[in-house]
């Protein structure tokens, strides 16, 4: 009589405990990226009164099996359902990131790691990427710099450590020096600028190494003739005389300051000495160019690039070509080759561009950025992009995968901790990709609780505490109708 009361009770214990589980998977339905808990029963153990019997062959009876009364239940696991994807919740925070696929995030508290679902970052006073409710650094992997460029060349995937995206050296690009140009465009032979003292003028703004801006000015001068020689040379209106006229700062001022008027063509001439520039009657592309004073002419298209020496106005040590810039000028190689001569009703349209004429625009050189923005890309890589057109690789989130993801231990505030049953984390982790997961941005994973589910197991478990409870009440019933026979 009183297996059962016994029973009873450990049934009532277990269903409690069932319900605990439940109610606690229902107060976190609306927890970033929680993951709900099942929980389920076994036997607790169990009285034999009669052991098992085998056949008899002497006696002729058969074996009987054992009698046993069970003593009740117990909890035989609580599980958590941790690789259920939740679903997305929408929140435009450039910073909030959910997790698609089986990976965690990798936080620590500067002493030790933890792992979570929950992306819900944000950057500290320190630039630091962290947790929005309890500050830890988000773990991750820093950029590859090269030490003799400072270029980043990648990402280096060491040991963890907290992704400081913003700190000073990231706010700002650092300025570069434009090292290479070019000009395009048509030079009408009918325009009437080409012909004036002044010439066609044909502008290049660049950049020194400290990210100031100059405007190099270019005349084009159309070939006028000489009637001093026997007999006259005429006019020839397809060949130019280029020449660098004039180098301003970005207030208008003329770079080299305080050269005397008469003396500053000669100061450009040492930066580019005038150049012949003659077309072709037939394609109207450059048939030839010549350097003033020399006697051999440039004929291949490929190789007409002139190199302006800005150097020399801030000082070089060496000699040509090996020259090795000391100040903030540096030499610009103008590439030609697309100039062309076309009718275009007396309108010359050549300009002249900083940078090659590729698809990245190499050598353009930039005045120092500020930044304006972050963007996560689904790798979990960083980047910065600056108001002067670039971005920058500033690290990489880096994931942690498990063998055995429910055998993580749950820990406060969406934490989990690594054990022995879970596998260990390697200090390193993975990169995201490598499993097929991604990473997206302003979004949020959410609980992955089912209400229906909940509410299901609710009522079984209802249903079955109100019959153990029974076990009980009749129980007792028997126990007093025993105690009432010596009446």
């Amino acid at each position: 009589m009183m297996r059962s009361l016994f029973s009873g009770v450990s049934g009532l214990k277990t269903h409690q405990t069932r319900m605990d589980v439940i109610g606690n998977n229902i107060a976190n339905v609306n927890t970033v990226a929680y993951k709900y808990s099942t929980m389920t029963f076994a036997s607790l153990m169990s009285q034999t009164t009669q052991r098992a019997s085998g056949a008899n062959a002497t006696t002729g009876t058969g074996g009987v099996n054992a009698r046993q009364i069970g003593l009740g239940v117990k909890t035989s696991a609580i599980n958590i359902n941790i690789t259920a994807q939740g679903a997305s919740q929408s929140t435009g925070n450039p910073f909030d990131i959910m997790i698609t696929g089986e990976n965690f995030f990798v936080v620590s508290d500067g002493k030790q790691n933890y792992f979570t679902r929950d992306g819900s970052f944000y950057v500290d006073g320190a630039g630091n990427l962290a947790m929005t409710s309890i500050g830890y650094n988000v773990m991750g992997w820093q950029p590859d710099i090269d030490p003799e460029t400072g270029d980043v060349r990648g990402i280096k995937k060491d040991t963890v450590s907290a992704l400081r995206i913003m700190s000073s050296a990231n706010m700002t690009y650092p300025p570069e020096a434009t090292s290479d140009a070019y000009m395009s465009g048509i030079i009408d032979l009918n325009d009437t600028d080409v012909t004036s003292k002044g010439g066609k003028v044909v502008n290049l703004n660049f950049y020194d190494s400290l990210g100031y801006t100059y405007t190099a000015k270019f005349a084009f001068k159309q070939d006028p003739g000489d009637s001093t020689t026997n007999p006259p040379t005429p006019a020839d209106q397809y060949k130019y005389t280029m020449s660098l006229v004039e180098l301003q700062d970005s207030t208008g001022n003329k770079v080299p300051a305080g050269i005397a008027d008469a003396d500053y063509p000669a100061e450009m001439e040492k930066i580019m000495k005038a150049w012949t520039v003659e077309f072709d009657k037939k394609t109207g592309k450059i048939k030839q160019l010549t350097e003033n004073g020399s006697n051999t002419p440039i004929t291949n298209l490929n190789d007409m690039q002139i190199d302006l020496k800005f150097a020399q106005i801030s000082g070089v040590t060496g000699t040509a070509p090996n020259e090795t810039p000391t100040g903030n000028f540096r030499n610009i190689s103008l590439d030609i080759s697309q100039l062309t001569t076309f009718d275009n009703k007396g309108t010359s349209t050549a300009g002249a561009t900083n940078g090659k004429d590729d698809q990245y625009n190499t050598g353009s050189g930039r005045r120092v950025g500020a930044m304006i923005g972050v963007a996560i890309q689904q790798n979990g890589e960083i980047y910065a992009s600056y108001d002067n057109g670039m971005t920058k690789l500033l690290g990489q989130i880096a994931t942690a995968r498990f063998a055995n993801a429910s055998g993580l231990e749950k820990q406060a505030d969406n934490l989990y901790s690594a054990t022995l049953n879970s596998g260990t984390f390697d200090g390193i982790g993975v990169d995201i990709t490598a499993d097929g997961g991604y990473m997206s941005t302003g979004q949020l994973e959410m609980s992955n609780v089912d209400l229906s589910s909940e509410f299901t197991e609710m009522i079984t478990t209802q249903r079955g505490f109100q019959a153990n409870s029974r076990i009980i009440t009749v129980s007792d019933t028997l126990l007093e109708e025993l105690t009432n026979l010596k009446r």
